[in-house]
């Protein structure tokens, strides 16, 4: 049965914010998997990494299994360490988005994040060679790509995640944009990323949303939603689709993909559920269909 994940949230939430979040996951979300962690910036990990080990109690105790992740980005000497204190583990499961973190992890078992850029066979056999076990593929890959890396990963008895929800991950940088457009720098950002909590927008000259900004990390301004191809992925062999954290009920967005999946509803009154849940957002899958990523193929095109 394909499993139903729920990937880091990536956005500076309060502490108050994700005991309350994670609570809901734990008690009412039909969620198999949840990545827990900070993956975009350290300075932020203070604030919610005491509240880490009675999270993971909380979602163990509610049916779920936990899996940490480590940083995108890994530039300063206590990134280093805290990503190799956190490869050293041997529970919970570890999910590494990041060389340094392969790196530490020393070909112990472990998962693939997405910002490990697994675009193809080749690159997945070779990360299987070095322990991986499963492979979240990166958020651009286009349906037949998909399908190739889901096969060669049923063959090197791998398990492949696609993301199906929730805003795309573009680029991370060096610099944080979030901080530089409120005049601040990011030694001295002042958390502003915190007044966003679905990332900052972003709009053209001409008054047009285009991108959302969360501290280092650039992602689009609509969401990921391949409701409608989540059977198409389910039958090439993905074991594993992601829901990433937004500021949405993500209960609901969780309950209307598991009734999909488990047949309970047809695809028209899903998507009807899932866009009066996300209302006055805009839906993307155009990755999925080989177009630009911003663009909504219609579900009868996508059949």
């Amino acid at each position: 049965m394909t499993k139903l994940t729920l990937g880091p949230i990536a956005y500076h939430w309060s502490a108050e914010a994700r005991r309350d979040f994670y609570a809901r996951i734990a008690d009412e979300a039909p969620i198999d998997e949840v990545y827990l962690g900070e993956v975009i910036c350290s300075k932020r990990a203070p604030f919610h990494e005491v509240d880490l080990p009675a999270t993971i109690e909380r979602l163990e105790r509610g049916g779920k299994r936990v899996i940490l992740s480590t940083l995108a980005e890994v530039m300063l000497k206590r990134e280093r360490k805290a990503t190799a204190d956190l490869a050293a583990m041997d529970s919970p499961e570890i999910e590494i988005n990041n060389a340094a973190g392969l790196f530490a992890r020393g070909k112990r078992p472990h998962r693939i994040g997405p910002f490990m850029n697994a675009y193809n066979e080749a690159t997945i056999a070779w990360m299987a060679g070095q322990g991986a076990t499963h492979v979240c593929l990166p958020a651009e890959m286009p349906g037949p790509a998909i399908a190739t890396a889901a096969a060669t990963a049923r063959d090197l008895g791998l398990g492949v995640e696609v993301q199906v929800f929730g805003r795309a991950s573009l680029a991370v940088s060096a610099r944080c944009y979030h901080a530089r457009a409120h005049g601040r720098t990011k030694d001295n950002c002042q958390f502003v990323c915190e007044e966003d909590a679905d990332g900052m927008p972003l709009r053209t000259t001409d008054d047009h949303p285009i991108l959302r900004v969360n501290g280092i990390q650039t992602q689009s301004e609509s969401y990921i939603d391949l409701l409608p191809e989540a059977g198409q992925m389910v039958a090439v062999g993905i074991t594993h689709l992601r829901l990433m954290p937004q500021a949405v009920d993500m209960v609901a967005v969780a309950t209307t993909f598991r009734e999909l999946l488990n047949g309970g509803r047809n695809v028209a009154e899903a998507e009807a559920t899932l866009r009066q849940t996300c209302d006055g957002i805009s839906f993307s899958n155009g990755f999925y269909h080989s177009q630009a990523g911003y663009r909504r193929i219609a579900a009868a095109a996508a059949g």
